[in-house]
């Protein structure tokens, strides 16, 4: 099958699976669109929103109607390293056998990244960055597609370890929650008081979702667009003399080269489900807010002030 007609079938596809998850998740477009952006271009997404917004079904729902494996983990803050890659165990043969943690799933949701202290939140970072973890020594392969889906409270603050910034940069997305509206929020309730269960159909094989990851990456981009790219995540640099007059005065620190690959990627899979068949500045501007919102850290000026980070990044456009 030709590039051309593989674009046109996963447009199709496309369309077909957001019909499937709004079976069960009702509303929240935006976010669904986001966390299917970051899975076709093979990165990991951080949900953030207060309790009740059903974040830990939206990434259910999606996991069934890929069709992929989902493992689930809590983390609380007596979690170990090897509570989530497994460990070594000695058999009845008294041989060292190792059995595998929850890690080892093609989508893990990590609830509440930010309840769990550094080495936890850290054992994570090697299978998200390199698709592989380290156990006792030996090295474990990790089941592709592989994406992390983590979600983080931003109203509580006790007991908790935000993550760092070295940490939030492998996530791809950022992704913010909002309350449903009204509309919204009566069909919560209407559909979720009854005791019908909608079925969600598996739509996709791994095979299938690590072919369109290929495609997407083949997808051909301007020079033009990616010169654009790397320019917007120049802007935020408060150091940087293109910098912005918001950027200049709110800012601390910019975003890094890791924002201008994931601009890139996710432009391209925002171009691929809209029909395009390379993506242009708007597909750029598309995706701008969730991929660098996470990577700006904004001064106590911008707190006091009440400076937000879209108002940033709209000024670096």
């Amino acid at each position: 099958m030709s590039d051309v007609a593989a674009v046109e079938q996963f447009v199709e596809k496309y369309k077909a699976l957001k019909i499937e998850i709004a079976k069960v998740i009702v509303g929240q477009d935006e976010v669904v669109n986001q966390i299917l952006i970051s899975i076709f271009s093979g990165g990991h997404a951080l949900l953030i929103g207060v309790p009740g917004l059903a974040k830990t079904l939206m990434v259910n729902t999606i996991a069934q109607a890929l069709g992929l494996d989902f493992k689930r983990i809590q983390f609380t803050p007596d979690l170990m390293p090897s509570d989530i890659l497994g460990s070594e165990i000695l058999d009845e043969n008294r041989q060292f056998k190792f059995i595998k943690g929850p890690i080892f799933a093609n989508i893990i949701l990590a609830d509440e990244i930010n309840r769990t202290p550094p080495k936890t939140q850290a054992a994570l970072l090697e299978a998200m960055q390199e698709r592989s973890v380290t156990v006792a020594g030996h090295h474990y392969q990790l089941n592709l597609p592989y994406f992390v889906l983590a979600t983080q409270n931003p109203i509580e603050q006790e007991g908790t370890y935000p993550l760092p910034e070295a940490q939030l940069d492998r996530f791809m997305f950022a992704i913010h929650l909002e309350y449903p509206s009204f509309k919204e929020e009566v069909q919560v309730v209407k559909a979720t008081t009854t005791d019908l269960k909608p079925k969600i159909n598996p739509l996709f094989s791994a095979q299938e979702i690590n072919d369109f990851q290929n495609l997407i990456r083949r997808i051909p981009v301007a020079d033009n667009v990616i010169e654009y790219a790397v320019a917007m995540v120049g802007k935020t640099r408060p150091k940087e003399t293109t910098a912005s007059d918001l950027v200049s005065e709110f800012v601390d620190w910019g975003a890094g080269p890791r924002a201008s690959q994931n601009l890139i990627l996710a432009a391209k899979t925002h171009a691929a489900i809209n029909g395009k068949f390379s993506p242009d500045i708007e597909n750029v501007q598309a995706v701008a807010n969730g991929i660098l919102r996470h990577r700006i850290i904004k001064n106590y000026k911008a707190e006091a002030e009440g400076i937000t980070d879209e108002q940033i990044i709209k000024s670096v456009f």
